[in-house]
């Protein structure tokens, strides 16, 4: 049960976010739904301006070939958060992972940045101070107790039952307890949608690290989940709740993979699931319950898994400190069995991906003469020109996936169906923020159109 002291956090956060005064946009509220509250006047302004200066121009041309191609490249969704460039790669409101690196608040005696202060940046394009970024780790403690009944769900779950099956079951639950969901049946205005959707945005992704908690431990009989430290930022309470906030370089690693796995511009899956499935106005936990059920498939959230299969596979095969030679007919072997070499290659990006790239400056960091990342190191020497030379990539380049999975190994988190539950608890922050966003700017629900290949026939018969 919570005790009267996390009742009366939250029910003050709650009282103060529905009852925001009226303040100068240039003013730095503490609680970041007050600063939310302050932006959004003027954020509706500027979208009504960009649409009545820009409402009717053509974007670009639509292809068929992009129709039956997955949408792949089709400019269809505004997403605020994050902008994906083909050659920079990721920005956060404007900011490249390096960038938030340096600007983001850390933990004491820390080197990544808080995803508390990620979330911020998210949220209103603001970096902010630590003492904001220090109330929100206290904020999302007292938000992370779960509801009895969804404890109960986990547990009752088998063990055999996928742990992302496990983790979409208890958010998709959390709807029980949905402040947006009774707001809207007791007939709230729409202008006040976004408030009650912010509470259920930061109820989620507080109470996200105690449902991978129970999962991780039960699935892998790792004993009794212990308690969120509410003087611990969130990063700290995740690793503790997994078994490792005695490992400091885990709790390091955690720091730095939610920020750099919380968003990647709106058009992925998981993303754009999250987006689609709010936009009914279905709450944020059906919402995102949605998001992770896309993320669990094998082409958007499992690839990490199968990059650290094909490099165990690999190790097994040429032996530890290989040759490069070695490493390149293994390749070669992979391409010539009519195989793809996984982790290499990227929808959007033609570089290497800057997510790649800061996680290969951490292992460089903290575990430099590890063999599996001497062997990620010696793959990512080769890769690129046998997959240029093989014509089989337009992107020979490694993507975050080719990197992630060395990294948890080699802190004893080897349990590979686990991996997407942390890529799930990440992407939260990214799918929460636009969710926030749409609902503050009243975006509608959406329908693209669809057309049958005999519509498509018809359209372009007899022209050229």
């Amino acid at each position: 049960m919570q005790s009267s002291l996390v009742r009366s956090a939250i029910a003050q956060s709650r009282r103060s976010a529905f009852a925001c005064p009226a303040r100068l946009a240039s003013t730095k509220a503490t609680s970041l739904k007050d600063r939310v509250a302050e932006l959004i006047p003027a954020e509706i302004e500027n979208v009504k301006a960009t649409r009545a200066e820009h409402g009717k121009k053509a974007f670009g041309p639509v292809l068929v070939d992009q129709l039956y191609g997955g949408m792949r490249g089709l400019p269809a969704l505004i997403w605020d958060g994050s902008v994906l460039d083909a050659e920079e790669g990721i920005r956060f409101r404007g900011k490249t992972i390096p960038e938030c690196q340096q600007a983001l608040p850390k933990a004491p005696g820390g080197q990544e940045p808080l995803p508390e202060a990620l979330f911020w940046l998210l949220l209103t394009g603001e970096v902010p101070t630590q003492e904001q970024t220090d109330a929100l780790s206290r904020e999302w403690a007292a938000r992370a107790e779960l509801p009895a009944f969804v404890e109960d769900l986990i547990d009752r779950c088998p063990s055999t039952l996928h742990p992302m099956s496990q983790f979409s079951i208890a958010v998709t639950a959390l709807n029980h307890g949905s402040a947006f969901a009774k707001a809207y049946s007791e007939g709230i205005s729409k202008k006040e949608y976004w408030k009650p959707v912010f509470e259920d945005c930061m109820d989620l992704i507080a109470k996200l690290p105690n449902i991978a908690g129970r999962i991780y431990r039960n699935t892998y009989g790792r004993g009794k989940l212990p308690a969120i430290d509410p003087t611990k930022d969130y990063s700290w309470n995740l690793s503790h709740l997994l078994g490792f906030s005695d490992k400091p370089g885990f709790v390091e690693l955690m720091r730095l993979y939610i920020t750099i796995h919380s968003d990647h511009e709106g058009g992925n899956v998981s993303a754009h699931t999250g987006k689609l499935v709010g936009s009914a106005l279905s709450d944020p936990f059906l919402a995102f319950g949605a998001s992770l059920n896309g993320l669990a498939g094998p082409l958007h959230g499992l690839a990490n898994q199968e990059v650290l299969v094909w490099l165990r596979k690999m190790q097994a095969k040429i032996g530890k400190n290989a040759s490069d030679e070695a490493v390149k007919e293994y390749v070669w072997s992979t391409l010539n069995a009519g195989q793809v070499v996984p982790g290499y290659g990227h929808a959007v990006l033609r570089k290497t991906d800057p997510r790649y790239m800061a996680q290969r400056e951490f292992a460089l960091k903290h575990m430099p003469d590890d063999p599996m990342f001497e062997l990620v190191g010696q793959v990512y020497k080769n890769v690129p020109d046998i997959l240029l030379a093989a014509g089989k990539a337009k992107n020979p380049w490694p993507n975050v996936d080719a990197h992630s999975g060395v990294l948890l190994t080699y802190y004893g988190l080897e349990e590979m169906q686990f991996y997407t539950v942390l890529f799930g608890v990440s992407r939260a922050f990214g799918v929460a923020a636009q969710l926030i966003w749409d609902r503050a700017l009243g975006a509608p629900l959406e329908r693209p159109k669809s057309y049958s290949t005999a519509a498509i026939q018809k359209m372009f018969k007899g022209k050229q």
